[in-house]
């Protein structure tokens, strides 16, 4: 049995998994868009994400819920649903991994804070919201911040618009993205060769990191 971050992926993975085996590809897509959250010292307080899960997932998440207006949810009615998420993510770093100075930094954040789901109606995607702060507020010229899956079971990509925001941040600092290039991975292996989890999936997410470089000079 594949154990993801969210609940209702268990439920998912369990069914891919039934045959004893898992495709050497994600399951799972999320578009996301990231925060860096600044002082007026100069000094990183957190990470804030915005993750939207693909359509076919949100609809397996939501399936079931209660709503008061049929084809959508309210921030309450996901509210139970949000704070499964977020607990749930702990085991896995929340997907997330912060260089400072170069320099790995193990264990950077609390636990996440303003967390919430919302729906949107019309494109049929649930965004999950959520703050993580550094347990320290970090200071450099170089903040390196990277989120994957390293087993690679889901997928995760920068918002083609505004991928990233640095709130509050003094005018000299800048910020670049970097997405994983997709001919790491051939298209035959992404959709067509299958492998033992223990071949395929653990450590790959690694390769498909996406990175946010932050420079203050």
């Amino acid at each position: 049995m594949i154990q993801r971050f969210i609940s209702v992926v268990v439920g998912l993975a369990c069914v891919v998994a039934a045959t004893g085996r898992v495709d050497a590809h994600p399951h799972v897509w999320v578009t996301m868009t990231e925060e860096l959250l600044y002082t007026a010292d100069g000094s990183v307080t957190g990470v804030r994400h915005a993750w939207t899960f693909d359509d076919m997932f949100s609809a397996f998440a939501t399936q079931g819920l209660e709503q008061k207006t049929k084809g959508t949810f309210t921030r309450e009615e996901l509210e139970p649903l949000a704070k499964v998420n977020v607990e749930s993510l702990k085991e896995y770093a929340y997907f997330t991994y912060a260089k400072v100075d170069g320099k790995r930094n193990k264990d950077a954040f609390l636990d996440p804070i303003d967390y919430y789901l919302d729906y949107d109606p019309k494109e049929t995607v649930l965004t999950l919201h959520f703050t993580l702060p550094f347990k320290t507020p970090v200071k450099a010229k170089a903040i390196e911040i990277e989120v994957y899956d390293p087993e690679f079971f889901i997928d995760f990509g920068f918002a083609e618009k505004d991928p990233v925001r640095l709130v509050s941040a003094p005018a000299s600092c800048t910020a670049a993205v970097e997405k994983p290039h997709d001919d790491n991975f051939p298209i035959t292996l992404r959709l067509d060769q299958a492998f033992q989890t223990s071949e395929a999936n653990i450590g790959m997410g690694a390769n498909f990191a996406n990175r946010i470089a932050v420079n203050c000079p």
